[in-house]
């Protein structure tokens, strides 16, 4: 249990550090307030002169609080860690405009922000800030959080128009699309697998290759064709990307002809793949 919650600690700090490098390094050094409570509290930085970490604490607070009286111990616990790291990391790391270029440092810092955001989730954590609200909006007026956090975002972009540019404003949008393309990616699996179904007369010569030379599991799936009523096997076989194009020239060297339908699938549990073996 305590090795548990070590391992959810180190990476919870990794994502905190992540959002504070993107905002005191990539975004704020733009006037890039792209939503959330780091946005605006580079807003009312600029705006009113209080310094961002400070904004950030008062804001951490009052989202600590409401987590705590209308949302329950658990999201809580899970909310009050890092929201308590996260002004004191936007407070001691420097801020330091990192690159020049305020197209390119907006792509980074929104990347962060994405790989941040998904380091939390994964450890059923928060940041704190506008995360909490949109739960309050589900809980009690059935609101997708998904919505509720779409809104505030929009509330917190549109303030940049009070006291920056018109493409500070712009920036901003994109980098909330950037974000949330990231998260997409990553919750959407990276490392993608490919399977593969094969329906051939020659399907003992394919497993039987695929099984013993290439040491890869197959998969026999009974079917029958809606015309014929023929019963013919069909093969599923589940590989990793850069073992695809070893499965089609099995296929291939047996029965060019075949039918053969690859599919992308973006997540796979098991043997072999979840853990190590040597059948697949």
């Amino acid at each position: 249990m305590v090795k548990f919650w070590i391992k959810k600690l180190c990476f919870i700090v990794f994502a905190i550090t992540l959002i504070a490098t993107a905002v005191n390094m990539f975004l704020a050094p733009h006037d890039i307030a792209a939503g959330g409570l780091t946005g605006l509290a580079v807003i009312i930085e600029e705006f009113m002169g209080w310094d961002r970490a400070i904004v950030v604490w008062v804001g951490q607070g009052i989202v600590v609080v409401l987590a705590l009286i209308f949302l329950g111990k658990e999201v809580f616990f899970n909310t009050v860690i890092g929201a308590g790291l996260l002004p004191i990391f936007i407070a001691i790391i420097p801020r330091y405009e990192l690159v020049g270029d305020t197209m390119l440092s907006m792509i980074i810092g929104s990347a962060m922000f994405g790989v941040a955001a998904c380091t939390l989730y994964a450890n059923k954590a928060s940041s704190g800030g506008t995360a909490v609200p949109p739960l309050i909006f589900q809980k009690y007026f059935k609101l997708r959080p998904s919505i509720g956090l779409l809104i505030i975002d929009c509330i917190v972009v549109t303030l940049c128009l009070l006291v920056f540019s018109i493409e500070a404003f712009f920036f901003a949008i994109l980098s909330n699309v950037i974000t949330s393309i990231v998260m997409g990616q990553i919750e959407n699996g990276i490392n993608k697998k490919k399977c593969v179904y094969v329906i051939s007369e020659k399907h003992e010569e394919i497993t039987n290759e695929l099984l013993g030379t290439l040491m890869r599991g197959v998969t026999i799936v009974p079917t029958v064709g809606a015309y014929s009523k023929a019963q013919t096997p069909m093969l599923m076989i589940t590989v990793r990307k850069q073992h695809y194009r070893q499965v089609i020239d099995v296929v291939n060297k047996y029965d060019e002809k075949c039918f053969m339908v690859t599919n992308t699938v973006a997540d796979v549990h098991g043997n072999g793949f979840t853990f190590e073996s040597g059948s697949v």
